[in-house]
C-alpha cells in the first residue's frame, strides 16, 4: 500500500506567519504589561480613542469581540479608571467613553506599538513593509476576510 507522506510542518507559510505572529504579539504584551494592560484592552482602548461615546454593541462591533466577552473587559477598564459606562436611556444601552486618564494613555501605548514593529520589521525598507502589508491585505480580502467575523480577540 502507498501511504502518501504528509508534508512537512515548515513547509507551511502558515506556519511561519504564526510564528512571526506568536512573536510580535508576545513582545507586544509583555511592554503592555509593564503599563498592566492586555493586548485585548489596547485593541479596546485605542479603538474607542477614535470614538466617542459608543454604545457597548457598537463597541462590541468596532473591537471584533461579542458583546458579553466585551462587557467583561468594560468592566476591568472601569475599575481601572481608563473607561466610562453610562446606561443608555432604554437600559439596554450602554455608552462607552474613555477617561481623562486614557485619553493620555492610549498615545503613549501606540509609541509602544510602533516601536515593537519597528523592532520586528525594520529589516523591511518602508517600500518592503507596505508590500508587505499589501500581501497581507490582499490575502485576506481574497480569502472572505472581514474582521467583524474573523478579527475577532480573544478577552481574558
Amino acid at each position: 500500500m502507498n501511504k502518501l507522506s504528509p508534508s512537512h510542518l515548515r513547509s507551511h507559510v502558515g506556519y511561519w506567519l504564526r510564528c512571526l505572529s506568536n512573536l510580535v504579539s508576545s513582545t507586544f504584551a509583555e511592554r503592555l504589561a509593564q503599563r498592566d494592560i492586555s493586548v485585548a484592552q489596547w485593541v479596546v482602548l485605542r479603538t474607542l480613542y477614535d470614538k466617542r461615546d459608543v454604545t457597548l454593541n457598537e463597541a462590541a462591533e468596532e473591537v471584533g469581540v461579542d458583546k458579553s466577552s466585551l462587557s467583561r473587559m468594560v468592566e476591568r477598564l472601569v475599575k481601572k479608571g481608563l473607561l466610562n459606562r453610562a446606561e443608555g436611556s432604554d437600559r439596554r444601552s450602554v455608552g462607552l467613553a474613555l477617561t481623562p486618564n486614557a485619553m493620555k494613555l492610549v498615545p503613549q501605548l501606540a509609541k509602544l506599538a510602533d516601536e515593537n514593529d519597528k523592532e520586528f520589521f525594520h529589516s523591511l525598507s518602508a517600500k518592503r513593509r507596505e508590500e508587505f502589508l499589501t500581501t497581507i491585505k490582499q490575502l485576506l480580502d481574497a480569502n472572505g476576510w472581514k474582521s467583524s467575523e474573523h478579527g475577532r480577540f480573544t478577552i481574558e
